[in-house]
């Protein structure tokens, strides 16, 4: 069979799945040379990379592609024997090169492979391998993706998008090794794009593992709450936010100043902070699931004054609150419930923290202008929080002559790995991972979004602001939920009627996805936070059994609010 017959039975293959890529591979050239093909002693075509002098190196065994690709896959998939080790198996692999394929179908010849990307370089010296054999079986094959000469923010990007780790488990890079080897380049950024795209999934998925059933439980359980009917607010036009950082003690006085010409949005941990010093917010915001917000209200809660909560939050803050004003945030059940039951405003949340949420909150109501403070992002001179927070009290009525405030306030300080930097003024702050990446996604919000954000100077870690012009906004949206559709309880009932009715999963996620209707695929992207939740707890479990696990979770608290209702 010739060249043009395999290239062109490939691309076909391709096309219904990728017509893009198709159509540049439909432009590449196959006669440039950048492989030699051989001949395995097993009849199968090895593809030779040719390096710039004009030597061939075969990239598969020259005795048998088929079982090396199965032995490869096989040894990287292999928990070593007496390991102790809890992580989750890996479903979702990254071929580094495609090759001859021999390694891709090895993978896919396992039904615990769940998704399968191959990354390549060089889209002509990709038409030659494709003009040397069939590929047909893999690029078919539904868990099966290719990306060729891909930038690393696509490839990032792609990982993020397809990359689900409570239905998938594991994700694992794999390097053809001759391959990779003559490319560091392209394939060195590739794999700093994987390891990118897992560290940020990952810090996601633990959040996920660790507060997926409390969110589903608040949530379900707010909606009560949130059906009444609610007044429009109207838009701002130059907000400030205030963060409970000890900066705030000094700039406080600045805010007092300006207080009639701002709209005051304080976080919940900022709130007794400032009414200890006589400050009335405009606002305050809250999207801890966690009933330890209820410690930041301690203090009192002036009953008109918007309580702004993710729909996440628990159910006693609203309770609190007399003018409770509810929000969608990144819940897939948040967004599920905004689309077909009440439309809820939908605020940034993605910066996992409540200063970046307030930011997103005065962009939604319009402000041009935004002023930082308290936003230290780190522990000024050691400092945790500003005077009249909740955690002074709280320190200070659980001391013990064993245990008094200082020492659980330094035991908090040093609850994580800490990096002491100094400022250009002499004075030094403390500083986390997790509160660096704080900022850092900030940072990147304010370059992106059209408000200005300016950070009032404090002690604490600087913030990288990018200078802006403020620019009028014509359009603005009044912050306001929809029409309910149904009452809560009729929709909670429809809602756990699906859940029910939700088909069992075979081995194969991928192939279960696929036989999915579009309304059981909503479904069970709702329940994919309980869901990594659930194998946090269970270790070990199987896809069908922990989609039963998290069904029965789901059910029974359904069923426990509808009790009630």
């Amino acid at each position: 069979m010739n060249k043009q017959y395999f290239f062109e039975r490939n691309l076909l293959a391709l096309s219904q799945k990728d017509p893009a890529l198709c159509s540049r591979l439909s432009g590449a050239e196959t006669t440039r040379g950048r492989y030699r093909f051989l001949d395995a002693r097993s009849g199968e075509p090895v593809p030779a990379l040719t390096d710039p002098s004009g030597a061939a190196h075969p990239l598969h065994s020259l005795m048998d592609p088929c079982r090396e690709g199965e032995r490869i896959i096989a040894a990287a998939l292999r928990v070593p024997e007496g390991s102790q080790s809890t992580r989750a198996a890996e479903g979702y692999l990254v071929l580094m090169g495609l090759g001859g394929g021999y390694h891709a179908q090895a993978a896919l010849e396992r039904e615990d492979i769940h998704r399968l990307l191959v990354v390549d370089y060089d889209i002509h010296g990709v038409a030659e391998l494709l003009a040397s054999r069939e590929y047909i079986h893999i690029f078919q094959d539904p868990r099966f993706h290719l990306l060729v000469d891909p930038d690393p923010e696509i490839l990032e990007a792609f990982i993020l998008k397809t990359y689900q780790p409570a239905l998938y488990g594991g994700i694992r890079a794999i390097p053809l090794r001759i391959r990779t080897e003559l490319d560091p380049f392209n394939f060195g950024r590739a794999g700093e794009a994987v390891k990118n795209a897992i560290d940020r999934l990952a810090g996601d998925y633990s959040v996920q593992a660790y507060f997926g059933t409390r969110w589903f439980s608040n949530i379900i359980r707010n909606l009560f709450q949130a059906e009444g009917p609610e007044r429009p607010l109207p838009p701002v036009r130059r907000a400030a936010v205030c963060a409970a950082g000890p900066s705030l003690d000094i700039q406080i006085s600045r805010l007092e100043k300006k207080r009639e010409s701002r709209f005051v949005i304080a976080t919940d941990t900022a709130l007794p902070a400032l009414l200890n010093r006589g400050l009335i917010p405009s606002a305050v915001v809250s999207i801890d699931c966690q009933h330890i917000s209820y410690y930041h209200l301690m203090a009192g809660l002036p009953q008109d004054i918007p309580l702004f909560m993710d729909l996440a939050s628990p159910p006693l803050l609203a309770a609190l609150s007399g003018n409770p004003r509810f929000f969608s945030g990144g819940h897939p059940l948040t967004r599920y419930i905004s689309r077909y039951w009440r439309s809820f405003p939908g605020i940034d949340t993605s910066g996992v923290n409540v200063t970046y949420a307030a930011v997103s909150l005065a962009e939604y109501l319009g402000a041009e202008e935004i002023e930082l403070y308290g936003a230290d992002f780190s522990y000024p001179l050691g400092q945790t929080y500003a005077r009249g927070t909740y955690i002074h009290p709280y320190f200070e009525a659980r001391q013990t002559r064993l245990a008094p405030h200082e020492a659980q306030a330094s035991a908090f300080l040093y609850r994580s790995p800490l990096t002491k930097s100094e400022r250009e003024d002499g004075s030094w702050y403390y500083a986390t991972a997790l509160l660096q990446s704080y900022r850092e996604k900030l940072e990147a919000k304010a370059r992106s979004q059209d408000a200005v954000l300016t950070a009032v100077p404090g002690l604490g870690a600087p913030i990288r602001l990018p200078e802006k012009t403020p620019k009028r906004r014509e359009s603005l949206r009044l912050f306001a939920a929809g029409q309910a559709a149904t009452r809560a309880g009729e929709f909670l009932e429809t809602y756990r009627r699906e859940i029910a009715a939700l088909p069992r999963p075979g081995q194969n996620i991928t192939n279960f996805l696929r036989g999915c209707t579009e309304q059981e695929s909503r479904i069970l992207t709702t329940l994919l936070p309980a869901w990594a939740a659930v194998q946090r707890r269970r270790n070990g479990l199987t896809a069908p059994e922990a989609l039963e696990a998290v069904r029965d979770y789901s059910l029974k608290e359904l069923d426990a609010v509808l009790k009630r209702a």
